[in-house]
């Protein structure tokens, strides 16, 4: 306690040293908030591919997960039965017990789609290939992120009505696997990514690119948006 003042010194009573509780400390983040660095393996193609502009919904959840590792597996052009290719030869080889990977995400189809006359890609080969890849990751233990093949409408030099309809049948079985515990999480990139015709990507995701197929960085940030408020808010 301060001395007491004497009689000729006016009272200090906002300065008086009387001793207060200490301020109540401010929470620190511990287990209980359920974030935790996560390893994430990605198939895809070009969208997915940073070689050839796609990936950027990859980086947006690498923002806001910096302590994540993000494998990125796609490259541009690939059909679903190279990447499930990719993935037992590299991704299943992983020599860490019981495989490093909590994560796989699979974002592709299109290639498959509009190459149905060229290389017999129909959806129910599609939809083997997807399974078997799905099927493997949750052997070693991973949770499954599917995206339904993105609007691809606008790509005029391949699409075609009966495209369209493969295109729906797939996302349709995609969704279908979420409710059967094939896969974990879906994020709709066809609904997410269009606006007026469902079958066309939004005129503001396109830029910088114009085919009608690939798209900018304003809808790989809404993409990449929806992935993590769906797969991945819990990693950090």
């Amino acid at each position: 306690m301060a001395a007491p003042a004497s009689s000729s010194s006016r009272p200090q009573l906002l300065t008086l040293d009387v001793e207060q509780p200490p301020p109540p400390a401010a929470p620190k983040p511990g287990p209980s908030q359920g974030r935790r660095p996560c390893a994430v393996a990605v198939l895809g193609d070009s969208l997915s591919d940073p070689r050839v502009g796609g990936g950027g919904y990859l980086a947006y959840v690498q923002e806001r997960c910096p302590k994540t590792r993000i494998d990125n597996f796609a490259k541009g052009g690939w059909m679903v039965n190279q990447m499930r290719r990719r993935f037992e030869e590299e991704v299943l080889a992983d020599p860490m017990p019981g495989g490093s990977y909590s994560h796989l995400v699979v974002f592709g189809g299109v290639n498959d789609l509009y190459s149905d006359l060229t290389a017999g890609r129909t959806p129910p080969k599609i939809e083997s290939d997807l399974t078997r890849i799905y099927q493997k990751a949750h052997e070693r233990g991973m949770k499954v992120v599917a995206l339904t093949v993105a609007p691809w409408g606008g790509f005029k030099r391949y699409f075609t009505q009966h495209r369209s309809e493969a295109t729906l049948s797939v996302n349709q079985w995609i969704a279908g696997e979420q409710r059967a515990g094939a896969i974990d999480v879906v994020v709709d990139a066809y609904g997410l990514l269009s606006c007026g015709d469902p079958e066309k990507l939004c005129a503001e995701y396109q830029p910088p690119f114009k085919d009608g197929l690939h798209f900018g960085k304003v809808g790989q940030n809404k993409l990449g948006q929806a992935l993590y408020e769906a797969a991945f808010k819990d990693c950090e």
